[in-house]
């Protein structure tokens, strides 16, 4: 179903800056029309979603890019958390992380993960990625309402 009539949400939840904007330019470049939010640790993650502080009007994300090795909270204990609570379970999240350990992959399809990708050290295939990635999960999945 292609979405067009609605401006996307993505919750990125990043603490490398450079990812962070190598993400930006792959949504600037991809035919989805979107709004990103950033969180760059686990808890701030878990407050942007339960809408804590001063994330009391973020948005509910349609889709969760998370990476696993995070400050303060790993991105397994918040992807723990969001697949145990009923109001976000519902959620999409895409693990995307550096981590090739096959313990790592396990545990994160274990939590229910939606998928795991590892991210490529190619800048340019890092783009192509999440920009497939982001069609796929805008223009091909039925995503289940806000």
């Amino acid at each position: 179903m292609m979405e067009g009539y609605r401006t996307s949400e993505i919750l990125l939840v990043e603490d490398n800056p450079g990812y962070v904007r190598l993400m930006m330019e792959a949504l600037d470049e991809s035919k989805v029309p979107n709004n990103l939010s950033v969180v760059t640790d686990g808890v701030e993650a878990l407050d942007f979603l339960h809408r804590k502080g001063k994330y009391a009007n973020a948005p509910r994300p349609d889709l969760i890019l998370l990476d696993l090795k995070l400050p303060r909270k790993s991105g397994q204990e918040v992807l723990e958390e969001i697949k145990n609570d009923p109001d976000l379970k519902r959620v999409p999240v895409v693990v995307l992380t550096v981590s090739s350990a096959e313990k790592d992959i396990l545990k994160s399809y274990n939590l229910h993960a939606n998928c795991y990708i590892i991210k490529p050290i190619d800048l340019d295939q890092f783009i192509a990625i999440v920009k497939q990635v982001i069609e796929f999960w805008f223009t091909i999945v039925s995503l289940p309402p806000r």
